[in-house]
């Protein structure tokens, strides 16, 4: 999830690039670290928090049930019910657009949202193109009313619209062989990467066209991406596995056997998280991964850096640093 601003998530050769372990680089650290403190705090729902984004408003986090929570001074409350349908379709993937004014998000049955956060509106982009499949995760770049928005497809298509997801702009391409996208991030207008479920990273400069760029032999399936830049991209998998490209080669830290749902680092690699399964949290510090001691032993889904840093999951699990 990239570093256009400060509010966004995060805020090509070399197909089948060999894969390196880094000992002493993006290793795993035994030293408490730059991990921070992270408490719990009161959610007001019980469902799965998939995603977490950053806003000129402050925080807003998506769920099951089409639920979307904000953090005000007062703690986190509700402001969606049943999401930008009003069916109660769950919510998976969030983003806010370059000003950070608007939050999108998308989810199942073709579910897409927009929600101003300074006026509290939102507008229901569903079903593009008729299309009413599950979507995992969305990417916006640009200001608000003006987003290029990529939506990334459970059956394999990444859909887009570069005027702002209005009717009639739908357009989609199957990136790879049709396994689901799981997550999206552009680091850029149109430019930016995607990991699917055939264990593959694409990259595009046009906002359309895709590319391979790895991994050969991973071996894990890919569950997040922090598209940084063209040479700076960071993916989160299974087995504990966290990757990054520089351009010309992949390198990987193996953290444990916690599967990796997200991960978010600073452009110049000097900090960042990621997050899975059991409670795990991890922090990127001077190149290495350290584990930090968190208050749960939920399944954390994404996590987004910050003043303060959130991570959330499983039974609307919010933990702050």
């Amino acid at each position: 999830m990239s570093e256009r601003k400060a509010t966004r998530r995060g805020v090509l050769e070399g197909i089948g690039a060999t894969v390196a372990t880094v000992v002493g680089g993006a290793a795993l650290s035994g030293a408490a670290t730059a991990t921070g403190t992270w408490t719990a705090v009161e959610s007001p729902t019980g469902n799965t928090l998939h995603d977490v984004e950053a806003t000129t408003a402050g925080a807003y986090a998506v769920a099951g049930g089409g639920i979307v929570l904000e953090r005000t001074d007062a703690g986190w409350k509700k402001v969606i019910g049943g999401g930008p349908t009003g069916n109660g379709n769950s919510l998976y993937g969030a983003d806010v657009t370059d000003d950070g004014k608007r939050l999108w998000f998308v989810g199942s049955s073709g579910a897409i949202g927009e929600y101003d956060v300074e006026a509290g509106v939102l507008t229901d982009h569903s079903a593009p193109m008729d299309v009413t499949n599950n979507f995992n995760d969305v990417a916006v770049t640009g200001a608000a009313g003006e987003a290029n928005v990529y939506v990334a497809g459970d059956s394999g298509k990444l859909y887009y619209s570069f005027e702002n997801g209005a009717s009639g702009t739908w357009e989609y391409t199957t990136p790879g062989s049709g396994s689901a996208i799981n997550a999206v991030d552009f680091h850029g207008p149109r430019s930016g990467h995607i990991v699917d479920g055939n264990k593959s990273v694409f990259a595009t400069d046009d906002g359309a066209t895709w590319d391979k760029i790895g991994l050969a032999d991973a071996n894990v399936n890919f569950y997040g991406v922090d598209s940084d830049g063209p040479a700076d991209v960071w993916v989160s998998g299974g087995g504990g596995m966290v990757f990054h490209w520089n351009g010309s080669a992949w390198t990987s830290a193996d953290t444990g056997d916690a599967g990796l749902r997200d991960v978010e680092v600073t452009d110049d690699d000097d900090s960042g998280y990621t997050v899975g399964g059991g409670g795990k949290l991890y922090a990127l510090d001077d190149g290495d991964w350290t584990q930090a001691q968190t208050p749960t032993g939920q399944n954390l889904t994404a996590v987004v850096r910050g003043d303060p840093a959130i991570a959330v999951g499983a039974g609307g699990t919010i933990l702050e640093a």
